[in-house]
């Protein structure tokens, strides 16, 4: 039974009913959903972007997006809250990701008062040229393909959970829930995956530590 209208989907069931009617384009039933989802998924996105009026259009974006793809919710893979927690967190890492590629406003010359003579000056010719010289790209492109080759080493259900659990920030537990497999196997699988790569890339893989949660 969904929840009254107006009555925040605090529960599992509560909320997998309220996608299920958000999907045939119920209001209120979304409106339950985000009165019982928004606190949750505001956390998960502060956790990962701290700027909090970011963090609210990205909360914005997300129920956008739950929206629209309400009808691709499959409640046997995990429940709606865990699915839900993951598009947040893939919005949040997306707006990482368009921060440090946006070009920055700051003005590239000093103010005539500020230079003896009254003359600009430009402040890029004071700093270093940032673009990796040959050796630093070799060096780079030796990583990734020493990487690749490290990660074509592991089994396909390693690869899978240490992908979930270290590259996308899914905690053991949810990645157990979205794989549908034992808790306990999937930790073992990145544990030991990790272990894998540190030895392949002689010590220089990431710790186990990194993604013990």
């Amino acid at each position: 039974m969904s929840p009254p209208p107006g009555r925040p989907a605090h529960t599992p069931e509560a909320q997998a009913e309220a996608l299920a009617r958000v999907a045939l384009g119920d209001r209120s039933a979304f409106a339950a959903l985000y009165a019982g989802t928004r606190s949750h998924l505001f956390g998960v996105i502060l956790r990962i972007q701290a700027d909090r009026a970011q963090a609210e259009d990205i909360l914005q974006d997300v129920f956008i997006t739950l929206w629209r793809t309400a009808a691709s919710y499959q409640p046997e893979r995990s429940q709606a809250l865990t699915w839900m927690s993951t598009i947040a967190r893939n919005r949040a890492i997306d707006s990482l990701r368009r921060a440090r590629t946006e070009p920055r406003t700051v003005s590239r010359w000093t103010s005539a008062a500020s230079v003896e003579g009254g003359d600009e000056a430009d402040l890029l010719d004071a700093l270093p040229d940032p673009s990796a010289g040959p050796f630093e790209r070799l060096q780079q492109a030796s990583q990734a393909r020493a990487l690749s080759a490290c990660l074509d080493r592991l089994e396909q259900r390693e690869r899978q959970c240490l992908a979930l659990a270290y590259y996308q920030g899914l905690s053991h537990a949810e990645v157990a829930e979205h794989l549908a497999l034992p808790l306990g196997s999937v930790k073992s699988w990145v544990r030991r995956s990790l272990m894998a790569l540190k030895a392949c890339l002689g010590g220089g893989a990431a710790s186990a530590s990194t993604v013990e949660r």
